[in-house]
C-alpha cells in the first residue's frame, strides 16, 4: 500500500500522532486512579486533558514550522508545567493525599506523577537538543523514541502493579467464605 498522501520530512510527525493518542490516555489513567478512590470533579480530568493537548499541539506546531520553534516550545512547556502543578499541588494532588485514599492508589498516583515529571522531561530536552545543539532530525527522533520507550513501559508497569495489588487485597466476599 502506498502512502503518497504523507509528506513528512521526519518521523517526528508520526510521533505526534502517537502522542495525541497515548498522552490523553495517560491523563485518563491519572483520573481513573483518583476516581477509583474518591469523588473527583470531572473538571480535574478536563483541565489535565486540555493541558496535555495544548502541550502536544504547541510542540507539533513549532516542529512543523506553523509557529516559531521557540513559541511552540514555550507554550508546550507552560502546559506541561501546569500538569505538574496539578498533580503535585493542585486539586488532583489534594485528592490523592487525602487520608481516605487507598495506599496502593496513592502509590500509583505518586509513581505516575514522577513519570510525568522526570520521564516526560526527556521530550523537551530532546526538543532543545534537536533545535539548539545539533539540529539533526535523527538525534531528535532518537531522543523521542528513547523517551517513548521509558515512559510507555513505566506507565504500563505502574498501572499493572496497581491493578494486581488491588486485586490481591482481601474483600468482604473473600473474607466471608
Amino acid at each position: 500500500m502506498k502512502f503518497g498522501f504523507i509528506q513528512a520530512r521526519s518521523p517526528t510527525v508520526f510521533s505526534y500522532v502517537d502522542w495525541l493518542l497515548t498522552v490523553p490516555l495517560q491523563i485518563v489513567e491519572f483520573y481513573l486512579i483518583l476516581a477509583a478512590i474518591a469523588v473527583v470533579a470531572v473538571s480535574v480530568f478536563w483541565r489535565l486533558l486540555i493541558a496535555s493537548v495544548v502541550m502536544l499541539v504547541a510542540g507539533y506546531l513549532g516542529e512543523v514550522g506553523s509557529v516559531g520553534v521557540w513559541t511552540g516550545f514555550t507554550v508546550g512547556m507552560i502546559a506541561w508545567l501546569y500538569i505538574i502543578y496539578e498533580v503535585f499541588a493542585g486539586e488532583a494532588s489534594k485528592i490523592s493525599a487525602s487520608e481516605g485514599t487507598a495506599r496502593m492508589s496513592r502509590k500509583a498516583f505518586n509513581a505516575l506523577r514522577i513519570i510525568v515529571t522526570f520521564g516526560w522531561s526527556i521530550y523537551p530536552l530532546g526538543y532543545l537538543w534537536g533545535y539548539s545543539v545539533d539540529g539533526s532530525p535523527a538525534t531528535l527522533n532518537l531522543v523521542y523514541n528513547l523517551a517513548d520507550f521509558v515512559n510507555k513501559i513505566a506507565f504500563g508497569v505502574v498501572i499493572w502493579s496497581a491493578a494486581t495489588a488491588s486485586s490481591e487485597l482481601p474483600n468482604e466476599s473473600n473474607a466471608a467464605g
